[in-house]
């Protein structure tokens, strides 16, 4: 049974969402909280395995909880449920620790697999937003000449070659088994270099990776 603390300061959004999640398979709602320092407190109490966060909250906002939850339990999931959708919002959530990003426009059924999603550690990137990041942030790979051949320009975080292409393929949605199958390597060996690929890039999600990359332009 996942366990969930919902931190969303509209009365009405958050009674649809209470009822949404009280209904749903597999999830138990264990508490709610109409603001950033009240959801700090009950993430404290309550030990959620995920917090359906929203931004705009009173006191702090939803990044800043994010945050600050993130600095006292780096294992629990959260995820963005908000109607912003700048790319600076998008960053400085994934940035604060976000483990996903879903808009109030989202399906009951979409609401429900992203937090299936984050808690087992694959991350989540509403469609929409993941349009617009894409399209404003995707640069092309910097290559150089080298013995005639093309290769990747060298970049900061120490990745191999073979790391950027598993890299490559993660940003365009595969899951590891489809990256073994890509890439003609074994599920273990594709399992090992997203991990590897993670601890590079300091991050804890697939999803942040994925940001990351076209932030600073490794794909």
């Amino acid at each position: 049974m996942i366990k969930v603390l919902l931190v969303e300061d509209h009365e009405l959004y958050r009674m649809g969402l209470s009822m949404l999640l009280d209904n749903a398979d597999g999830i138990s709602l264990i508490a709610e909280a109409s603001d950033g320092l009240d959801g700090i407190k009950k993430a404290r109490e309550t030990g959620p395995d995920v917090i359906l966060m929203d931004i705009g909250l009173p006191e702090i906002d939803g990044i800043e909880a994010t945050q600050r939850i993130k600095d006292f339990n780096q294992n629990v999931k959260i995820l963005i449920f908000t109607s912003r959708d700048s790319e600076n919002d998008v960053f400085e959530a994934f940035k604060a620790g976000a483990d996903g990003y879903i808009m109030k426009g989202a399906t009951p059924e979409q609401t429900i697999s992203a937090i299936k999603s984050v808690y087992e550690g694959i991350g989540w990137i509403d469609p929409n937003i993941a349009k617009m990041v894409f399209s404003n942030l995707q640069r092309p790979v910097q290559k150089t000449v080298v013995n005639s051949e093309f290769k990747r320009g060298s970049n900061a975080y120490g990745l191999t070659e073979r790391e950027l292409d598993v890299l490559e393929l993660m940003v365009e949605g595969l899951s590891n088994p489809q990256i073994a199958d890509k890439l003609v390597i074994t599920k273990a060996t594709a399992k090992a270099h997203v991990h590897s690929i993670l601890q590079k890039l300091c991050v804890s999600s697939r999803t942040q990776a994925t940001v990351t990359a076209m932030k600073e332009g490794l794909v």
